[in-house]
């Protein structure tokens, strides 16, 4: 990389390197910050009662897809333990297994050998009633493969048309011992993420991620590049919607700028003060796995490196999601 100093080079190389080294860590801490004074990051399972613990990891691992990982016990409870969780005295040990499919919370399946508590399932508008709904790409094709395994499905997906929760399709469907349990999907969004509402609901679709490879990556970074240089703002945004998540997060070192419109109106201001001036890249980009690094300069023809630096992607089911700029010192 060609800069104004040996210094700035092996500091924005050092720099780059750091921020590799902690990309995951730092992408995967700032989505996990406590969210109340309780410290909670996250849900880390749900826990469901089973009449027949072997029964139901099967259902669960051969219909739905879900693999045991751990088991505590069976523990035989004593007198004050029952008393303090409200199980009935009789009740004898209980076996737990911890289960798991594809992204978000586990699910913990309880067993209490001669349970003595009720065998009835609540009613829908009882309180304490509950269900367990899972995300699926195509929510037709996951309801004929209920069917087909003999599963009862309580009637047909039901889309909404309107709403915050528009785009949004659900059923549910019970298990062979009567636990009700949802399907959802929403391919293309919910109605409220039109808005641009300051928080997301976290989604196990956000988390499915579509292999990309080393060239697909290099022909994004250099169409980076093109969006830089377009001036035309309709065709730039075509690009951003092709190279970029919609909520891309761009990290310079004096700001951060959120979604297209923001980095949108940032490439304008930049085209606005620098009429003449055209982003190039000084050097072969590098990958490293869902991670690119393109080294450019930023001039007018009589001084293409008027201002030089790196960029650093991170990429997410084929666009770009997080952008970190470096800036060198100015020629």
């Amino acid at each position: 990389m060609k800069t104004n100093h040996k210094k700035s080079n092996k500091k924005v190389q050092t720099s780059a390197a750091a921020m590799l080294n902690l990309l995951i860590l730092f992408s995967a801490s700032e989505k996990t910050v406590a969210q109340n004074t309780a410290g909670i990051v996250g849900i880390d399972h749900v826990g469901i009662n089973v009449p027949d613990l072997n029964k139901a990891v099967a259902f669960f691992n051969d219909v739905l897809g879900f693999t045991p990982v751990t088991q505590l016990g069976p523990i035989p409870l004593d007198a004050e333990w029952k008393k303090m969780n409200h199980i009935n005295p009789a009740t004898g040990a209980v076996t737990i297994k911890m289960i798991n499919a594809g992204n978000g919370a586990s699910i913990e399946v309880f067993e209490y050998t001669d349970s003595k508590g009720s065998l009835n399932h609540p009613n829908t508008d009882d309180i304490g009633a509950s269900h367990i709904a899972f995300y699926v790409e195509d929510i037709n094709a996951a309801v004929q493969y209920l069917k087909n395994k003999g599963v009862k499905v309580l009637g047909e997906p039901f889309t909404t048309p309107s709403g915050d929760t528009a785009g949004e399709s659900w059923v549910y469907f019970e298990t062979p011992w009567g636990s009700k349990m949802e399907l959802v999907s929403y391919p293309n969004g919910k109605g409220y993420e039109k808005n641009k509402p300051a928080k997301i609901l976290w989604s196990p679709k956000k988390q499915i991620d579509t292999p990309i490879s080393e060239s697909e990556i290099k022909s994004l970074v250099d169409s980076h590049l093109l969006i830089w240089n377009e001036k035309e703002i309709k065709k730039r945004e075509d690009l951003m919607k092709k190279v970029y998540n919609e909520n891309i997060e761009m990290v310079d070192s004096h700001f951060v700028a959120v979604g297209y419109k923001e980095i949108n109106e940032f490439i304008d201001g930049l085209h606005n003060k620098n009429k003449n001036s055209r982003f190039s890249r000084i050097k072969a980009i590098d990958v490293n796995h869902n991670t690119a690094r393109l080294y450019w300069q930023h001039g007018s023809a009589e001084k293409p490196d008027a201002t030089t630096g790196m960029d650093l992607f991170v990429f997410e089911n084929g666009k770009v999601v997080k952008l970190y700029v470096f800036v060198d010192n100015k020629k």
